[in-house]
């Protein structure tokens, strides 16, 4: 998809990284000689390549990069503790990692085959292969592999397809209407999932990705000058990175340059009284408001809800609105019966291709056959379950083979 893209608008800017940035034809060049290079290494279908990176240009060309030789990318960032790097190292087992020759000292002790996008670049693009690489990944191979916080326990790995990513752009495309003309921020860090919708958002469309520096990115009212700076139209936060920003504006001052069309939440519960000094300066149409639920288990985002300023003093709770067109709803008990009004039940569901890596045990109590169970439909709008197809590794899936996920 992006390849199409960059034979469609080759000269467009794909990726802004301050001063810096490529256009469509230079970073579908750049990915396409990491890819061949990679699997000159022995990168194809499901292989597993770590990133050790700050958030740059290098980093969009290593994941395009990775994909494109067939592989899954793995994002360690850098500023994991030592012990969950390690961890993450240990569990993968990647073959191949690729970083930063100022950055390589930091890695914990790996294998792995280490690969410096800086130091190692002549040895990369010698060969000069520029073409688009042929590889054997289809729908249902891995794209990438983000570990979870490990906050119920020890981090998992969960393991997403390119089918899901590409799904969830298709299901979503008639509210957003993503396009060239949009500028996006890249403002949360790669091994959060909310960056597979900030990256891909913006290139499966031709638009224009902007790199947020890390530390513009802890700052509010840096980063407020930067959406005016660039143009920024498609802003994604978490609620507490958006209370900041609304005081940003307060301190800065409001300014007619300022290009929002959508902001979209995710990641947290939304308080919805904490945008009513948003919607005092700003109203509710343009930019508009949604909020998005999902976790990495369910690829990003399931649910979607549009947030008025009357949602403010009607809505209870963190509204997360109603599914995905290409996903159904409704709640569950434990044992799968349903939730009756005022019940708290399970959140269920996802969008299939995703599974724990290393974990077939933790896998196959949380991702469960809907054959297994006797669920009845939905009888209320409150209701919410969310049914996915089953792909795991070697499994034969046939049409309407349904899983849920429960926990």
């Amino acid at each position: 998809m992006v390849a199409a893209q960059a034979a469609c608008t080759p000269e467009a800017v794909a990726v802004g990284d301050g001063e810096r940035q490529l256009s469509y034809r230079e970073l579908n060049e750049q990915a396409n000689l990491l890819a061949h290079y990679l699997q000159g290494q022995g990168v194809g279908a499901d292989s597993l390549v770590g990133l050790y990176l700050e958030r740059s240009l290098e980093m969009v060309v290593a994941i395009l990069g990775v994909l494109k030789a067939g592989g899954a990318y793995v994002p360690m960032d850098p500023a994991y503790p030592a012990e969950r790097l390690a961890f993450m190292v240990s569990d993968a087992a990647m073959p191949v990692v690729l970083t930063q020759a100022e950055m390589r000292a930091n890695l914990p002790e790996t294998a792995a085959h280490i690969i410096c996008l800086d130091s190692d670049w002549t040895a990369i693009a010698a060969h000069g292969n520029r073409s688009n690489p042929l590889s054997d990944v289809r729908p249902d191979n891995l794209a990438y592999v983000i570990y979870t916080s490990g906050s119920t326990g020890k981090p998992k790995g969960v393991l997403v397809s390119h089918y899901n990513v590409v799904r969830l752009f298709q299901a979503t495309q008639d509210w957003y209407h993503f396009d060239e003309t949009d500028v996006w921020t890249l403002f949360h860090s790669y091994a959060f999932d909310f960056s597979v919708w900030e990256i891909w958002g913006a290139l499966l469309y031709g638009g224009r990705l902007v790199v947020v520096p890390y530390l513009v990115s802890r700052e509010p009212e840096a980063f407020y000058r930067l959406l005016l700076q660039e143009g920024v139209t498609v802003l994604n936060q978490t609620p507490s990175a958006f209370r900041q920003l609304i005081r940003a504006e307060e301190n800065v001052g409001i300014s007619p340059d300022l290009a929002l069309r959508l902001v979209i939440f995710g990641g947290e519960a939304l308080e919805l009284h904490s945008l009513q000094p948003w919607f005092a300066r700003h109203g509710d149409e343009r930019p508009l408001l949604v909020n998005m639920y999902g976790i990495t288990e369910t690829t990003v985002h399931v649910t979607y809800r549009p947030i008025r300023q009357a949602d403010i003093e009607t809505a209870p709770g963190s509204v997360i609105g109603r599914p995905i067109p290409d996903l159904s709803c409704t709640s569950s008990t434990h044992k799968g019966d349903l939730c009756r009004w005022a019940f708290l039940g399970n959140l269920c569901g996802g969008a299939g291709g995703s599974w724990l890596l290393n974990r077939p045990d933790l896998t196959a109590q949380r991702f469960v056959h809907k054959n297994t169970l006797t669920l009845p439909n939905p009888a209320s709008p409150s209701s919410f379950l969310l049914l996915s197809i089953a792909r795991r590794p070697g499994a034969v899936v046939e049409d309407g083979d349904v899983s849920i996920w429960g926990g």
